[in-house]
């Protein structure tokens, strides 16, 4: 098998086991009303893909890279009903508190090994996600702030997406709008000008802030010719009469 089939071949499992991952991680922001949402979560996979493989470098990398795979497939082990016992050939957890716990310290594991690959950071990423999901803030602002200054703009711009939905939830209004209008005047691939300005829009409504959140929906109509955004600030904007 040729060098590059191999690898077209190990990215591509990668990446079906976190998209799944991801999908199912989505009911945090779903359960928290935080507005991370599905966005963020797949944002940092579709930065991870794009990348053209940079979790593949070099040995020690992609050792890392396969680690994260499994811990991100923990994310996706499916639960078992109240009562039912565990199957010793079919890996499952009794709660989602048990899964994320596991997987937290598998993202644990890869940071302490690898600390120094772009895989450690994929995985600070995760561990602040399984720490807001467990109700620790101030694990998952740690996490989130030391991805948000590595040198990769696209999984650093996540990372501040996620951190400012944290501010958000946790009335640091402030800190969370001074981060979003970064993610506004300075957008990646991964995070939208809209996404950004979707996510304080969203922010001042729930802050019964109509009128800001209002000048921004009716903004996003004007600046993106694409269809998603406008309808979503469509939808809004009708909630907000």
């Amino acid at each position: 098998m040729r060098a590059e089939t191999r690898h077209q071949l190990k990215q591509d499992a990668f990446s079906r086991v976190t998209i799944g991952a991801a999908e199912k991680t989505a009911h945090w922001s779903v359960e928290h009303r935080n507005t991370l949402a599905v966005a963020a979560i797949a944002a940092v996979v579709i930065a991870a893909v794009v990348a053209g493989g940079w979790y593949y470098l070099n040995a020690q990398d992609e050792k890392a890279s396969f680690d994260l795979s499994q811990a991100v497939r923990t994310l996706d082990t499916q639960l078992r009903p109240a009562g039912t016992p565990a199957q010793p050939d079919v890996p499952s957890f009794s709660s989602a508190k048990e899964r994320s716990d596991a997987a937290k310290k598998q993202f644990q594991t890869i940071v302490d090994k690898y600390p120094h690959t772009r895989t450690a950071d994929m995985a600070r990423y995760f561990l602040g996600v399984t720490s807001a999901s467990a109700g620790d803030n101030a694990a998952a602002e740690n996490s989130f702030k030391a991805v948000a200054s590595t040198g990769n703009k696209e999984l650093a711009s996540v990372a501040k997406l996620a951190l400012a939905a944290l501010y958000g939830n946790t009335n640091r209004t402030k800190d969370a709008v001074a981060l979003y209008q970064e993610l506004i005047n300075q957008p990646t691939a991964s995070v939208s000008k809209a996404t950004a300005q979707l996510q304080l829009a969203e922010l001042y409504q729930a802050g019964n802030q109509p009128l800001d959140a209002k000048r921004l929906y009716e903004q996003i109509k004007k600046d993106n010719p694409g269809p998603e955004a406008v309808q979503i600030a469509t939808q809004k904007l009708a909630q907000l009469k």
